[in-house]
Order: structure tokens, then sequence, then C-alpha cells
């Protein structure tokens, strides 16, 4: 038997070490660890799921593909799934969801990560919260991908504790670092200029719109330095 993965959530697995253990969070039908445990032979997994339709859901898979033995469906919060005493899982999965949910997620389970060598991330919207929490708490970021599926373009980020980070991180750089991506301001795919042109012509639209409502609001220069930055971006092709 085999598992047909959609290409966002095979693009996370090609993060995965051989023979890795890790824990998925938010595993939803726990497609992701069964597919990577029914083709690694010595990976095991923890698909951790909050709401109990998608924690069924999850053992049914499981149990579907006769995996019991190698992946273990748990019921809870976030990272409460893990026992720091005894899991000692080495990669974290979090995905499908927004950026400020998942780092709640790893501030709520920060003891939880001390033998965990490398996250793979994927946020739905808000990738910048993801990054400034990784600064925060000494991660590097190791590689960066987009993924375009159904009309969506979705970032993965994978990043990795330690003591020195290996891009740049002074003031406005370090800003738009954040929000663009350190990798993918670098390589500059053309994912990344789809991406960014979309999120240009939204922010543009905003802004038009607050302006012509004539409404003193604060996050007016928020937007335009954002699209400052994009255009500036765009234009460095």
């Amino acid at each position: 038997m085999s598992i047909k993965l959609s290409k966002r959530l095979k693009t996370l697995t090609t993060f995965l070490s051989k023979g890795t253990y890790f824990a998925d969070i938010g595993t939803d039908h726990a497609y992701l660890p069964c597919y990577v445990c029914l083709n690694d032979q010595d990976a095991l997994a923890i698909a951790g799921e909050v709401s109990k339709g998608p924690y069924q859901r999850a053992k049914e898979t499981v149990e579907k593909y006769h995996l019991t033995n190698k992946v273990d469906v748990r019921l809870g919060s976030g990272l409460q799934v893990l026992n720091g005493q005894t899991d000692h899982i080495q990669e974290l999965v979090i995905a499908g969801m927004g950026g400020s949910l998942m780092t709640d997620i790893l501030n709520d389970g920060l003891t939880k990560l001390a033998s965990v060598h490398r996250l793979i991330l994927q946020p739905n919207i808000g990738a910048k919260y993801v990054r400034e929490w990784l600064y925060k708490h000494n991660y590097a970021i190791v590689a960066e991908t987009i993924v375009e599926e159904n009309n969506h373009l979705y970032e993965v980020i994978v990043a990795q504790p330690q003591l020195e980070q290996p891009y740049t991180l002074a003031n406005e750089h370090r800003a738009k670092q954040m929000m663009f991506g350190p990798l993918l301001l670098k390589e500059k795919s053309n994912l990344f200029y789809k991406k960014w042109s979309n999120e240009l012509k939204h922010l543009q639209r905003i802004y038009k719109q607050m302006k012509q409502a004539n409404q003193s609001n604060p996050r007016l220069d928020i937007f335009l330095e954002q699209i400052r930055w994009i255009e500036e971006v765009l234009a460095d092709e």
C-alpha cells in the first residue's frame, strides 16, 4: 500500500532525515507521518492532534496502513502531546496553520524542544512571525522554499538550533529578511516573484482604500514601507 501526498506535504518530507524520530503537530489525517514511515523502515513518528475528529481519523489512517507500531497518534494541544522526559524526538513538523498560532505552539512547548535538532515549519500566513521567533530563540534558518499548489503559494522554513545566525541581521535589512525570508530573498525564484507580485497588488489595494476613506491610521505608514520594500525587491531582478 502507498499514500499519495499533496505536493505541499511531500515537500515537507524531503527535509526529514532518514531514520528519524519525529513529531507531526496538527497531523489531521496523519498522512505525512504514515507516508514517511511507509517509505523509511527506520523512521518513527508521533502524530499530534488537538481535535477529537481529526485525532480519530488519524488513528484510522495509521491502522489502515498497519503502522500502529511506528506512528503513535496522540490527542492534545500542540507540543503538550510530547513527554519531555521520554519522547526524545529529533525533528518536528508543524504545518498548515497561521504563523501566530505556530509561534504560540512553539512558545508553549519550549521545554519539549531540547532534543529537537530540526524544525520543519509551513505557515499558511504570517511567515514573518515564525522567522522572528526562530531568530529570538537562536535558531538558524538553513533552508527555505516556496511550493505552489491549487493556486496557493506556501512558504516552508527549515531551522536548526545554532549559536550563530548564518545571515545578516542589521536593522532594516534584518526586518526585510524576516519578511521575505533570508534564503528566499537570496535565491529569488520564479515563485518568489509571483508571491510578492501578488502581495504587492494586495497591499496597494488596501492602502488605496484606506487613503480614500481618509482614515488617520498608523498602519498606513507600515503598509507604505512594505510596499516600498516589495517594489525594491521586485525591481532588483
